[in-house]
């Protein structure tokens, strides 16, 4: 058990730490033009990433959702669902993407109203918005196929997948900046033609291994109003949750913000031990999503009882050893991200809560891939849900006697209240069925 479980979760963490990659390597190039437009440059690639990080965040259910059912699918040895499911989710990405390119011009001014625009920051950032939306249906069809891989339980071709877009990203980008002298459009495009490279390379991927199940296509079936209900009904309680989500850690910024020097950069550098954590646990929450729907679809419960018990017993070992690290080396992570003494010194005071992210968010991860691949998506929605709001009422009720102290505490309660709840509310799905 624990070699299926990693077969699938090494990947599946190679795979995460790549997505960033993108972001990054956009940064480091302008980065590293020779202009007076320098920190202008860098800016538009952060507001533009921004902008398709919450666009994109807010399509993940049709990773997630297509991933459940087609564990299930692949449990139950039913070739025909797994077929429709693959249908059904491509035909939603191709029409959402359709509608971001339609929909471009309005959705980048809406975006620029979120932020300051300071010199010419608003106007690249447009620049590289409106070449590389037309990645979209690129980006969003392999969403598509990436769940679909996933709840076929295979997670090594997505993470060859991710890398050849990276390296594609990285080759297209740098001779478009440098050689052809594009700055931030090179950049645009360079991502562009890397997301149709992935998309290309997954369809000849799928065609090799997975053609046998085109004889199965049945458009008809897989868009019939029945079918579409459901899946929507579980997908739209992935996309609150994900909104929810999406709340509270562009909250956190929101209110870091309006605290005093230097607690916004010290915040945001701290919280990228959260996010370092979430990339390794998602892994584990990727292969949760597989074996656990599979083991539904078998009707296998007493299987599903098993691979949630090793799935916390990895969790908690995870969590124990990011502890460990984050204990021991945590100034020296900071220094990765910062040489400013004052940032670092000022960080000493939190690394406590640091410390508490393992321990208090570790289950809610691994929920989140077991109840995808169960298909109990109102369970996640009403622990967010319930979570979100302890957060504000937390963070509202004490920031005016502890501060900053009072973010951190609220951000542990929502990881914590989401743990727990998710745990309690899928008991009797998991262990009495």
């Amino acid at each position: 058990m624990n070699k299926q479980i990693l077969r699938l979760a090494i990947p599946n963490i190679i795979t995460n730490i790549t997505v960033p990659l993108l972001g990054m390597v956009d940064t480091a190039i302008v980065g590293h033009l020779k202009s007076d437009n320098g920190l202008d440059y860098i800016g538009a690639i952060a507001v533009g990433t921004m902008i398709f990080n919450i666009i994109y965040w807010n399509f993940g259910f049709l990773r997630m959702g297509t991933s459940g059912f087609t564990a299930q699918a692949y449990g139950a040895n039913d070739k025909k669902e797994q077929a429709n499911i693959l249908l059904r989710a491509s035909a939603i990405a191709i029409v959402a993407a359709l509608i971001l390119i339609i929909c471009q011009k309005p959705i980048g001014r809406l975006s620029l109203m979120l932020i300051e625009d300071k010199n010419s920051v608003g106007a690249l950032a447009l620049s590289y918005f409106a070449i590389r939306i037309w990645a979209a249906p690129a980006t969003l069809g392999m969403y598509a196929l990436k769940g679909w891989f996933i709840g076929m339980q295979d997670s090594k071709n997505p993470m060859w997948i991710s890398i050849i877009i990276n390296i594609l990203n990285i080759a297209f980008s740098f001779v478009f900046v440098f050689y052809f002298d594009m700055s931030i459009q090179g950049v645009a495009w360079g991502t562009v033609i890397a997301q149709y490279g992935g998309l290309i390379t997954t369809l000849i991927i799928w065609k090799r291994k997975y053609g046998y199940i085109s004889e199965y296509f049945n458009l008809k079936e897989a868009l019939s109003i029945d079918k579409m209900q459901q899946f929507f009904k579980i997908n739209s309680d992935i996309f609150l949750r994900t909104l929810c989500l999406i709340i509270v850690t562009s909250y956190f910024t929101i209110a870091s913000t309006k605290m005093p020097y230097p607690t916004l950069a010290m915040n945001t550098l701290l919280m990228q031990f959260f996010t370092l954590f979430s990339y390794f646990m998602d892994g584990f929450a990727y292969a949760a999503e597989s074996l656990c729907g599979k083991a539904k679809g078998e009707n296998n419960y007493k299987q599903l009882q098993n691979y949630v018990k090793r799935f916390l017993l990895w969790g908690a070992v995870i969590s124990i050893l990011f502890i460990i690290i984050y204990a021991i080396f945590g100034e020296n992570i900071l220094t990765i991200f910062t040489d400013n003494k004052d940032v670092i010194a000022y960080s000493e005071n939190y690394i406590f809560w640091i410390l508490l992210i393992p321990i208090t968010g570790f289950i809610a991860f691994l929920y989140d891939g077991i109840l995808i691949g169960l298909t109990e998506s109102v369970i996640m929605r009403n622990a967010i849900f319930i979570s979100t709001a302890a957060f504000f009422i937390i963070y509202f009720s004490l920031s005016p006697i502890i501060g900053n102290n009072a973010l951190w505490l609220a951000f542990q309660i929502y990881l914590l209240g989401r743990s727990l709840l998710m745990m309690t509310m899928s008991r009797k799905k998991i262990f009495i069925n």
